[in-house]
């Protein structure tokens, strides 16, 4: 069995993040049990969840265990299988973590998932064709109930959840407006995402300019916001939303270092008879295959065609978290775990 490289979690963050939060160790991988495959990483993946369960606060999730491998989605190849329905080469996607292997049971419901690359490259099953593009698509068909000439906003727009959000919602016949930071983000959601318009929060000191800017280019209001980020852009969002508009609240964060976010215009959802509604993506696994089959059929048509941030090699995968949490990635954030 092959020496296995981890991230550990060694201790918590208090306020941001650090690399100093994590340890890089190797260990010895385990011999297979029966119904048992041991899978060699390609590809990490990095998303904001994974900040929450770092602390130890109450959150939707058990906090990430101290001295433990930092869990994270993975998508790589069987090496070895003592599971009749996988085989050697097989390419999978599961919940592997932070290392260069991982051992999965292939009894257990969901831990492990085998994916065609015929049409899909591996990696866009941890961005476009996997969990981002679940929450996406989700949120706009479950909570933001699109209909064709109503305007749909998102925050962080460029980043993997953003876009998918995109080209499900055009698909659908919407206004499509992202929000994001900086006019290279903002071009590239235009130019290749397919937004309709971009705001580049930015260049606002203050959720009033900010919302003046979001009026400019959602003139008939907002019918449904997706909600990524919180604080200021929730704020400069709320006054421009429709009556009996939706927000699909999937991240907050500005708020993910512990920092209080009291929301300004509370009374607005009243006033506008506002449906405002949370969600884990986690908990609706019924509707993944109905997700992925049109998330799929997106990108192999050429009309999801995200781009993706990727880091080389295990131990840069601290770093480029803490590059994530502050928005230095352009669409998904993988790191790649073998040599090409």
């Amino acid at each position: 069995m092959p020496v296995n490289r981890q991230i550990l979690l060694d201790n918590r963050p208090h306020g941001e993040a650090s690399a100093d939060n994590f340890k890089l160790v190797s260990t010895h991988t385990p011999a297979l049990q029966d119904g048992q495959v041991l899978v060699r990483h390609h590809f990490l993946s990095l998303d904001p969840y994974m900040r929450g369960r770092m602390s130890d606060t109450k959150n939707y999730a058990q906090p990430q265990p101290l001295g433990e491998t930092m869990i994270g989605g993975t998508v790589g190849e069987v090496l070895e299988s003592r599971h009749p329905k996988f085989a050697i080469g097989d390419k999978v996607v599961g919940m592997g973590g932070w290392q260069e292997y991982s051992v999965a049971d292939a009894n257990t419901p969901g831990d492990l998932r085998k994916v065609d690359t015929a049409h899909v490259p591996l990696s866009a099953y941890l961005g476009a064709v996997g969990m981002p593009g679940v929450t996406a698509w989700y949120g706009l068909v479950k909570i933001l109930e699109p209909q064709a000439s109503q305007t749909m906003l998102v925050s962080a727009a460029t980043g993997a959840v953003g876009s998918a959000f995109a080209a499900l919602s055009k698909a659908r016949g919407c206004r499509t407006v992202g929000i994001a930071g900086g006019p290279d983000k903002c071009k590239y959601a235009v130019d290749e995402l397919g937004f309709d318009a971009c705001i580049d929060y930015k260049i606002h000191q203050d959720a009033y300019s900010l919302s003046k800017a979001i009026d400019a280019e959602c003139s008939n209001g907002v019918d449904g916001y997706f909600e990524n980020v919180g604080g200021m852009i929730l704020d400069a969002v709320m006054p421009r939303m429709n009556a009996f508009g939706r927000i699909a609240v999937c991240g907050m964060i500005a708020g993910y270092n512990g920092a209080p976010m009291p929301m300004t215009y509370p009374v607005l959802i009243l006033r506008q008879r506002l449906k405002l509604q949370g969600f884990i993506v986690s908990e609706h696994m019924k509707v993944w295959p109905d997700a992925l089959k049109e998330l799929g059929t997106l990108f192999a048509s050429g009309h999801l065609r995200p781009r993706e941030t990727i880091a080389q090699g295990l131990e840069s995968a601290p770093e480029a978290f803490i590059g994530l949490l502050k928005g230095k990635n352009l669409g998904k954030q993988l790191v790649k775990l073998v040599s090409p």
